[in-house]
């Protein structure tokens, strides 16, 4: 009996040892499972928040890409003003040389002849001795005016 005994033993220990690694892989395999939930929980979570982070960019690159439509139409606008303006100064500069041209001109015949003020006082006295009619004294008056208003600017040019 003794040996049986010792059987007996041996195979409780032996069944004691193995209810013993069944528990402890039994725990095992539960916080395994524990873990794996919490990853999968986990990963999820990161995947919801990687398309808010991707849907956050979206927005803020069609942002980004609205305002850049916006800037390229209104450096279009201001392209087309400058060229507008440009144009502009050049016509006023080809305007102004026109205008200096012509004012050298009637400064150099006023200035050389007095004969056109001799006609004008010729016209004004051959209009009162034979009564013209208004209209022409008025031409006459605007002429002197015109005269006196290009000696006034040669004078002070």
């Amino acid at each position: 009996m003794r040996g049986s005994n010792s059987e007996f033993k041996l195979r409780r220990a032996e069944r004691d040892q193995s209810r013993l690694e069944g528990m402890i892989l039994g725990d095992k395999l539960k916080a395994c499972q524990r873990s794996k939930r919490s990853l999968s929980e986990k990963l999820g979570k990161t995947e919801e928040n990687m398309w808010a982070i991707i849907d956050q960019y979206k927005e803020k690159l069609s942002l980004v890409a609205t305002h850049e439509q916006m800037l390229e139409d209104e450096y279009a606008k201001v392209s087309v003003l400058q060229a507008e303006r440009e144009a502009r100064e050049r016509v006023i500069d080809s305007l102004h040389r026109e205008a200096m041209m012509w004012m050298d001109r009637f400064a150099f015949t006023l200035n050389g002849s007095e004969e056109l003020l001799r006609f004008l006082v010729k016209a004004k006295v051959m209009v009162d001795v034979y009564s013209a009619p208004k209209e022409v004294h008025g031409l006459l008056d605007y002429c002197q005016h015109m005269i006196n208003l290009m000696a006034h600017v040669v004078r002070n040019h």
